[in-house]
């Protein structure tokens, strides 16, 4: 925090007296907060986020800067990827496959390529921890999902969306198709994929249309430990604390980006609204014994 601090203070050009009058502090409070003797507490954090909304302060690229300084300081071996994972209340003791069941690829340890997204899970918990981690990928059973059909069926498998033609080939196939793996690699789906692809549930949006926007919003890929064995491999390599006043701006640039990506969808769902499949034709085509 009291390198953040400095960060912003510099960028507006002012003095610790300066910014101090700015915040109704004393330059001693400022002086406390930049030698890391004092935190400012919340309502000073807010008064912080209004200075720089008003002056357009980048801190949420700050903050990107430093996870991605953090991330480059990393020495791996070459057996390993770098990742980052969100915790809404922080790690303890052993990684387990243990999120919520209906998740994109199931029940697991979930990270991601992109720092950002998985910023964006966290920033609404006030105990969120942020981590660099490393996985070894060389023993795991592993399987990568293209932005097809098939990460769109797997997905809807996973959420429970299948269950009216369960037992029949289309649906055990899915079923079956991360059974036994230890690690699950694909698209991450966010708050802006979330949109369409649960337009593509209620019969909205075709599969066409939804593959399209995956393929179009680029939100990278994530990898998901399915099995303790695929936890086992992960390393945590740091744990990033994130500020109150850092998730204030990490919830702007959230819905900044989620408006963006909806707009986006929004005129690809346009372009394919008579083109493939809708979610309904496919679970009938499939529980008549067809199926893609």
């Amino acid at each position: 925090m009291q390198m953040l601090i400095k960060q912003i203070r510099t960028y507006l050009n002012m003095s610790q007296t300066r910014f101090a009058k700015s915040l109704n502090v004393t330059f001693a409070t400022v002086n406390r907060w930049e030698n890391g003797h004092a935190v400012p507490n919340k309502l000073a954090q807010s008064r912080i986020y209004d200075l720089c909304r008003e002056k357009s302060v980048p801190v949420y690229d700050m903050t990107l800067k430093r996870i991605t300084g953090a991330a480059e300081a990393v020495k791996l071996d070459a057996d390993r990827v770098l990742l980052y994972h969100g915790s809404k209340s922080g790690i303890e003791g052993r990684i387990e496959p243990r999120s919520r069941r209906q998740c994109d690829f199931g029940r697991g340890f979930y990270m991601g390529t992109n720092p950002g997204q998985v910023l964006t899970l966290i920033c609404d918990y006030e105990k969120s921890r942020f981590y660099i981690v490393s996985v070894n990928v060389a023993e795991l059973s592993q399987i990568e999902v293209a932005e097809d059909i098939d990460w769109a069926m797997l997905v809807a498998y996973h959420r429970g969306k299948m269950e009216a033609i369960s037992d029949t080939p289309f649906y055990n196939k899915y079923r079956s198709m991360t059974s036994g793996k230890d690690l699950v690699i694909g698209s991450i789906a966010d708050d802006r994929m979330f949109f369409v692809i649960d337009n593509f549930f209620v019969g909205n949006v075709t599969d066409m249309a939804l593959i399209n926007s995956l393929s179009a919003l680029q939100l990278g890929r994530q990898y998901v430990m399915v099995s303790q064995k695929g936890c086992d491999a992960v390393r945590i390599e740091a744990e990033i604390s994130i500020s109150y006043l850092e998730r204030l701006f990490i919830k702007d640039a959230a819905g900044e980006n989620r408006a963006r990506g909806i707009s986006l969808a929004n005129d690809i769902c346009k372009d394919y609204r008579r083109r493939g499949m809708f979610f309904d034709e496919i679970l009938d085509e499939a529980a008549s014994g067809g199926g893609k």
